[in-house]
């Protein structure tokens, strides 16, 4: 089972080409040198590479540093420091590494890689994927080129493990917060909370790319004016499209949207505070609440209703059979109730946060809809970092939630829906799931695919009896750039966080 990277063909122009070798941070641009103007929605809270710190930060990364693996615009998994790699019999991966430099020169090694893994995975390591890397109970290097896995279990999803923004591959002895990569741009220069600078990496591994030759990632962390930017010629991208501006941007001519279906919203509880610890109740609110309307209030009509995972139709795990699940339907909803023994209804808190209208407004949708069926909601609407505090140690009866998963592999949900991990505010609070827990741990080891779907399959139909978590509505996702911008592409599905991938091969005329 092997992958090869396709390399795409020189897609620069001569004139490009030369002046990025004229470019220099202190002196002013040459005639004819790209500069592309991209509006972030919020500046990195950290350069921690191995930190999940939001898709403003993932952006970031994704111009400085490379993975082993990445993805392409269709979704597909692809080499990047990795040319490729195969699994044997025994479930050991070999991955063989290209030729590739470090921003300071010094090539790209075996050993960089062993270091990177080893860090990751360390007890003390507070790396998003540590669990992942801790898995990998040995690493061999042969040569500089070179390097065999070995987990303790077979893993079928483990190249899907570094495709992530967040593992990137570091130098050996290199700081967390390290900008010397691989990636197709230079770190140059910060303005804390206004804006980063980057320039081309003319020794980048993929021949012709990057075709631009400097970027600037200017922060409008308020909505409007990061479209106003755009509109005014500002900018000329912009990530986190607002929903209530998509209709206007994509009616004006100057203007392209691209908008994917993916992220999701969703109902957490605390599964130690009755009466969440019941799984009828939590199914209840599933029914309770009509999702055409969380979709309208909140996403303005730019989002689907969900009444189960939130699989792509086109997705081989899709479940085209399971036509129930958290359906919106009150009586069934108040039947539910009464079977756990709340005929009369109830009164709770929701947690969600008016930093952020979507959540805000989802709650206020569910809040109503939750009290037709006589359960009484009050909200808590603190700001987004008090509401993951709180998330995180468990102060709430139930609250919405909003995220995506972290590929659209099945297996990337595992971080919303098992409850074997530690405590997180994108999950449920104290609500333990044995049969998901082990569903997720079958479909890893399995190389079969049709193995894996009826894995998934059962799954899906023990996540709406047991309503660990309740989805709501999938969103659409969008950037939005001037037309002259060509070759950036939004992912599809759950990937569209990584979306900056396709920076290095991003063009403006």
């Amino acid at each position: 089972m092997t992958h090869f990277l396709t390399r795409r063909g020189f897609i620069a122009t001569s004139v490009a080409a030369a002046s990025a070798t004229a470019l220099h941070p202190q002196l002013g641009l040459a005639q004819g040198t790209k500069v592309l103007r991209y509006g972030l929605s919020a500046f990195p809270p950290s350069f921690e590479m191995w930190a999940s710190t939001g898709a403003a930060a993932g952006a970031i990364k994704l111009m400085i540093h490379r993975g082993l693996v990445s993805y392409d615009p269709e979704g597909k998994l692809r080499g990047e420091l990795a040319e490729s790699w195969e699994v044997d019999d025994d479930g050991k991966w070999t991955f063989k590494l290209r030729d590739a430099t470090w921003h300071d020169g010094t090539p790209v090694t075996a050993a960089d890689v062993k270091w990177t893994i080893e860090q990751t995975g360390a007890d003390n390591s507070t790396a998003y994927r540590k669990a992942q890397m801790a898995a990998i109970t040995h690493i061999d290097t042969p040569d500089e080129k070179t390097v065999i896995l070995t987990t303790a279990e077979p893993a079928a999803t483990l190249p899907g493990w570094f495709g992530h923004y967040a593992m990137p591959i570091l130098k050996e002895g290199s700081e967390t917060t390290s900008t010397n990569g691989a990636g197709p741009f230079k770190f140059v220069s910060q303005e804390r909370g206004v804006k980063i600078i980057m320039e081309a990496n003319p020794d980048y591994y993929k021949e012709g790319e990057p075709a631009l030759d400097r970027i600037e990632a200017i922060v409008y962390s308020d909505e409007n004016l990061r479209v106003a930017a755009l509109e005014a010629g500002d900018v000329d991208l912009i990530e986190y499209v607002p929903w209530p501006a998509m209709d206007r941007l994509e009616a004006d001519a100057g203007i392209k949207l691209d908008l994917v279906p993916g992220p999701f919203m969703y109902m957490v509880f605390n599964g130690t505070k009755a009466p969440f610890n019941n799984p009828l109740v939590r199914r209840a609110i599933g029914h309770a609440i009509k999702k055409d309307d969380v979709v309208a209030a909140a996403f303005y009509g730019h989002g689907a209703p969900l009444d189960h995972m939130p699989f792509d139709p086109s997705s081989p795990f899709y479940n085209e059979d399971l036509v129930d699940g958290w359906a919106y339907d009150p009586e069934k909803a108040k039947a539910l109730l009464a079977e756990a023994g709340y005929p009369d209804g109830f009164s709770c808190t929701m947690l969600s946060t008016a930093q952020y209208g979507m959540h805000q407004s989802t709650a206020e949708v569910a809040q109503a809809y939750l009290s037709m069926i006589g359960v009484n909601v009050t909200l808590d609407l603190p700001d987004w970092s008090t509401r993951v505090q709180k998330g995180n140690a468990g102060e709430y009866d139930i609250a919405v939630m909003g995220t995506t998963a972290d590929s659209n592999d099945p297996d990337g949900y595992t971080n919303v829906i098992d409850g074997a991990l530690a405590p997180a505010y994108v999950r449920s609070f104290g609500i333990e799931t044995p049969k998901i827990t082990e569903a997720l741990h079958k479909g890893r080891q399995s190389f079969d695919q049709a193995e894996r779907k009826a894995i998934y399959h059962e799954m899906e139909k023990v996540c709406i009896e047991e309503s660990p978590v309740v989805f709501l509505c999938s969103r659409a996702q969008g950037f939005a750039m001037k037309t002259s911008v060509t070759g950036y592409s939004n992912l599809p599905g759950q990937l569209t966080f990584y979306s900056g991938i396709t920076l290095e091969e991003t063009d403006i005329g």
